[in-house]
């Protein structure tokens, strides 16, 4: 299939590496005037808790000129440091893990006043009101899927325990910082156990809300001899209801379309592997892509949930290839084929980690094809506004 290159402009620069993070989050405010990025000084290694990384504020209006607001030692290759702008809060506030005194916690920075309300735990995803947060431990997925998690932080006495009844998902007040265990380890090892997980170490990644706020997906993971096992999950904010979407070992990628379907790269007996359409709460699941989605990516829909964006990892040629399919058509279209040179070690890969405008005419992306990880961004508009 060929590629439609749209026009890409590297939006930060210099001696120094920029990257923003993960996928399943937009670096521009509301308004689309200001992005978000993280600068860094190397990336050949993985960052200890010593490392900083300067969190930067971008104008759009001024050339994508850099402006650092605040550092942050709880960051990685993968993930950054959970940076986004705040939900309700009119542009004015965002959101980061750190590193302090021993402890990872989640830091609200008020942009226009230049102050900070520090919270007890870091967070990993938020309520589309930016009133609550669920977590995990982030020294335990740094043990078991290096360049997901912190180091440096506190010690974790229970690594050797495969999974205990007082880690899991912990749920927080982003107004109090009060917080509770709504989901444990020990849980998810006892829900319809089979032998191929009996004793084996457990962790937990990639949570995401839904539209509505109202339930939450996790990825249930386990340590095999080749890897890890995965589980998909739907739970409700208080941890009650919890639904076992997919049980076939195989889950990656994923996004919620509204508030009842999900959408993940995903194996079942009956479908085989692909991009699968899950019904929240049901057996319902269907195919999305077959013969033109043949592989994994980083998948999120549109803010109008007509396209959706994807990637792959590199080919033969190592380069990966920027997706938009269209829903209703299902037509694809490859917008971009970048270099990705592959790494001394897989945790410091540089995924492409698209990401949509808050208008859904741009795309906004993480890449080394000019030798360097900095951020791009991608006008593609003469694509999704053409086929309106």
């Amino acid at each position: 299939m060929g590629v439609r290159e749209l026009p890409i402009r590297a939006v930060t620069k210099g001696q120094r590496h920029h990257f923003f993070g993960y996928y399943d989050k937009s670096p521009w405010d509301d308004a689309m005037e200001r992005v978000l990025g993280l600068e860094v000084g190397f990336m050949d290694r993985p960052p200890t808790g010593r490392d900083v990384a300067v969190i930067g504020v971008m104008d759009v209006a001024r050339d994508y000129t850099w402006q650092p607001v605040a550092e942050t030692r709880a960051w990685c290759w993968q993930q950054g440091a959970m940076l986004r702008w705040l939900p309700g809060s009119g542009d004015r506030e965002i959101i980061y893990n750190d590193l302090q005194e021993g402890q990872f916690v989640a830091v609200i920075h008020d942009l226009t006043t230049d102050t900070k309300r520090i919270l007890p735990r870091p967070v990993y995803a938020l309520t589309p009101d930016g009133r609550a947060a669920v977590t995990v431990n982030f020294t335990r997925l740094d043990h078991f899927y290096a360049g997901y998690g912190y180091a440096g932080g506190p010690e974790d006495g229970q690594l050797e325990n495969p999974a205990p009844d007082d880690e899991g998902v912990w749920w927080m007040d982003l107004t109090t910082g009060q917080s509770r265990l709504v989901v444990s380890l020990a849980e998810l090892a006892a829900y319809r156990s089979h032998p191929r997980m009996a004793g084996r170490p457990r962790y937990l990644n990639h949570l995401q809300f839904n539209s509505a706020g109202t339930r939450f997906i996790m990825l249930d993971r386990w340590m095999a001899d080749l890897g890890h096992l995965t589980r998909l999950y739907t739970a409700g904010p208080d941890g009650p209801d919890l639904y076992l979407l997919a049980d076939d070992d195989l889950v990656s990628h994923f996004d919620w379309c509204g508030a009842e379907k999900v959408l993940a790269w995903a194996r079942t007996p009956e479908l085989g592997e692909h991009y699968l359409l899950f019904t929240d709460q049901s057996e319902e699941v269907e195919v999305v892509g077959a013969g033109v989605l043949d592989q994994d990516g980083h998948c999120s829909y549109s803010p109008d949930r007509r396209w959706l964006l994807t990637d792959t990892y590199p080919d033969c040629e190592e380069k990966r290839t920027l997706i938009l399919y269209e829903l209703a058509s299902g037509r694809r279209h490859n917008v971009g084929r970048l270099y990705s040179p592959a790494p001394a070690s897989d945790d410091l890969r540089c995924d492409l980690h698209p990401r949509w405008s808050p208008d859904g005419r741009q795309v906004c992306f993480d890449s080394i094809h000019e030798g360097s990880r900095q951020m791009y961004v991608m006008d593609v508009s003469a694509v999704v506004v053409a086929a309106s």
